[in-house]
């Protein structure tokens, strides 16, 4: 499965590249970088950091966007630390990210595919937005946008939006109303595919791997009763067991200003969509299913 991977490491979103970069089921085509959960030099060094540890230098890494289309940028290091991936000790990288910015490699890579690819968009969706707008003719070349991010049970940077969604509710307006197939995966299933204390522990048993992510995860601030939700993760669990998730497609709109900014709202009452549904979203998890496929994952990542 040939994968475009727009990013922003972070610590959910290091064990989601760690995945795709090592599950023979995906063909990572390259890994863009997008200022969210931290800046976007530190996002890109991060990138590149995981793709050195895992031998994938054939990957290419693009620096995008430092800032939101519109609103000002806001990051959660209180979550994933200064650095972005604290938890580990990664040597200095030894290479450098690709010379074209993120909307000119996807778009080049977009462009030279043999079929249309899928897009998992992990961080904020500034760069997918900024394509579309410079790029509109280029939705042909797209197979389907996996995002993680939204809501339609309540927020957790807010009462009501979800933090990529919010971090740049512009781009992600621009996103949903493209046309495009849209898989939402946001915290109505992140916040029930909790990785438990089990799961923390039989990582850290994984050879090298296990250790760096059970590093990286055990740092991460963002914890529930019950344990702590690799939000990232869930975009590549569903491209390989789309059974394991409860999805319903709806009309999906994006608030972008007010108190309700960075809001996704679903017209559940067909009030003002006619009908008309512009997305596929996530509603339930088998959160068992979840945990157990990372073990697995891990466990083949340390038997390479």
């Amino acid at each position: 499965m040939p994968l475009i991977l727009d990013m922003d490491p972070g610590i959910d979103d290091a064990v989601a590249l760690a995945i795709a970069l090592t599950d023979p089921e995906f063909e990572v085509k390259l890994v863009t970088a997008v200022a969210g959960n931290v800046s976007v030099d530190k996002t890109t060094l991060n990138a590149l950091k995981l793709v050195e540890f895992f031998n994938r230098l054939d990957v290419p890494v693009a620096r995008g966007a430092a800032k939101p289309l519109q609103k000002e940028f806001v990051d959660a290091s209180y979550i994933h630390g200064a650095s972005g991936m604290p938890g580990y000790e990664f040597p200095a990288v030894t290479h450098q990210a690709d010379s074209r910015d993120a909307v000119s490699a996807i778009y080049q890579t977009l462009l030279n595919a043999s079929e249309p690819l899928t897009i998992v968009a992990t961080g904020a969706y500034t760069n997918i937005a900024q394509l579309l707008l410079d790029h509109p003719e280029i939705k042909s070349k797209i197979k389907q946008l996996v995002l993680m991010g939204g809501s339609l049970s309540g927020g957790n940077v807010s009462s009501v939006a979800e933090f990529n969604v919010f971090t740049d509710p512009d781009a992600a307006k621009i996103v949903y109303e493209s046309g495009l197939p849209i898989v939402m995966i946001g915290l109505d299933v992140t916040l029930k595919a909790l990785v438990n204390s089990e799961t923390l522990e039989q990582l850290a048993k994984l050879g090298e791997p296990g250790k760096m992510l059970h590093g990286l995860i055990t740092y991460y601030k963002d914890e529930y009763a019950g344990g702590k939700p690799l939000h990232d993760v869930n975009t590549i669990f569903y491209l390989v067991h789309p059974e394991a998730i409860k999805t319903k497609k709806y009309p999906v709109y994006v608030c972008t200003q007010g108190p309700a900014q960075g809001a996704t709202i679903a017209d559940t009452q067909n009030r003002w969509s006619n009908g008309k549904t512009n997305a596929l979203v996530g509603l339930d998890i088998d959160a068992t299913a979840f945990n157990q496929w990372l073990i697995e994952k891990v466990k083949q990542m340390a038997a390479k």
